[in-house]
């Protein structure tokens, strides 16, 4: 299927979903755009992240920079829960935990055999170019630690922290729900096993192409959400999740437990593998349009409380290309001092020449057919006309083959 030509075809019938088209990655039909909807029970959840920690969590309103600056305070059995739980969710061995004795079992065997299969291959086509990529052409970006925004991401903390993996706060937003993640040690040996594939099921769009499609996440996360995943990709990224947090944002753009009305979220804190400093992945199920950044502003406010930062943007539907989505774009623009997106972000005349220093990288041709109304004559030009444009070992994006991917780091001017 990789050397398939007609691959947009076949995403074309991926993607069909009750009758209708739905496009492949952040969010649904650009003109029809509506808020996901999210149910969560922070009691019951919060007793379940805090059923090894003697800390009750504050429901007291934070500041959000202050929040997102301090250190929490190390709950070492808490840490060894949440780390133990990412690790038996991603097949990685865990031992000294109530979960170990579940690893002696056929199922979670396959699981670990699937993913270290899985794992070893997109190591060697993907993750190991991606990193050496981004030492190459982010390092200096990567120094600075910046704040990295990734909006249409669903829960993409894996490519996000291949590219930047110095950032001290990751800010990921989706439609998917946050969900809750039961202690797995109490579900039945049936509920377990569902769960084990659930994961599997909702991750395999991405361990083949580099991006996830909105009709598994749809399906695969409406009842899950995107805990599992998030969990999955820090244990195999070899960071140790330290602490977990339901958060919601009130009106005033505060980081607080998580009420009715408030834009949910989930806060987690974790570290990376030689490191001492935490840091912190935010994701939030939120509407990008301009009709839900209208209803729930505070949002916007949030993303410009994070000061300059880092913007990614991949597979994100060509969304920002829409009326519909400008305000979102604008606030990009204005707010970012670096912006790495493929042609599904925002168009090139987006970008004032006058203000963005532009570097080009792969491959561009066309959008798949799925998005053929989004083709780019002048982007098309640069790529055909400009001969020193370095080309991507590696595929990302839609067209997910190394020789058809494209990348553009955008720079604001000092």
């Amino acid at each position: 299927m990789k050397n398939n030509p007609n691959f947009q075809a076949l995403l074309s019938i991926v993607c069909l979903f009750s009758g209708g088209i739905i496009l492949l990655r952040g969010c649904h039909f650009a003109n029809n755009y509506e808020s996901a909807n999210v149910t969560i029970q922070p009691a019951n959840n919060q007793q379940l992240v805090n059923s090894t920690s003697k800390t009750k969590a504050s429901p007291k309103r934070v500041n959000p920079k202050a929040a997102m600056e301090v250190q929490p305070k190390l709950d070492e059995a808490k840490a060894e829960y949440l780390t133990n739980t990412a690790k038996f969710l991603a097949g990685i061995q865990v031992e000294n935990s109530p979960l170990a004795k579940f690893q002696q079992s056929d199922t979670w065997r396959s699981h670990q055999q699937f993913f270290n299969n899985a794992w070893t291959k997109l190591e060697v086509r993907q993750l190991e170019k991606v990193r050496n990529w981004s030492q190459q052409e982010l390092n200096q970006i990567n120094a600075t630690s910046p704040s990295l925004f990734y909006p249409f991401s669903g829960p993409d903390f894996l490519y996000a922290y291949s590219l930047f993996p110095k950032s001290e706060k990751y800010v990921l937003v989706g439609l998917e729900p946050v969900g809750i993640l039961p202690n797995l040690s109490n579900l039945s040996e049936s509920q377990r096993n569902l769960k084990l594939q659930e994961v599997r099921s909702s991750l395999y769009a991405i361990l083949q192409f580099s991006f996830f499609m909105t009709n598994d996440m749809k399906v695969d996360l409406r009842n899950q959400g995107v805990l599992p995943i998030l969990y999955v990709f820090l244990a195999r990224t070899q960071n140790r999740i330290i602490n977990f947090q339901y958060i919601g944002l009130d009106k005033n753009a505060d980081i607080q437990q998580y009420k009715k009305g408030m834009i949910p979220g989930v806060k987690i804190d974790f570290v990376a593998k030689g490191e001492e400093r935490s840091r912190t992945l935010y994701y939030f199920s939120n509407d990008l349009s301009n009709y839900g950044l209208e209803r729930k502003p505070e949002f916007s406010r949030f993303i410009t409380n994070l000061g300059k930062k880092v913007t990614y943007l991949k597979a994100a539907s060509y969304l920002m290309y829409n009326g519909g989505f400008s305000n979102m774009r604008e606030q990009i623009l204005a707010e970012s001092s670096h912006i790495l997106q493929d042609d599904s972000g925002m168009p090139l005349t987006a970008f004032n020449r006058s203000k963005w220093n532009l570097k080009f990288y792969g491959s561009y041709i066309s959008p798949i057919g799925l998005f053929a109304n989004r083709y780019q004559p002048s982007l098309r030009k640069i790529y055909r006309n400009n001969k020193s444009i370095e080309p991507l070992d590696f595929g990302i994006g839609y067209k997910y083959e190394a020789t058809n991917s494209n990348l553009m780091l955008a720079e604001v001017m000092n």
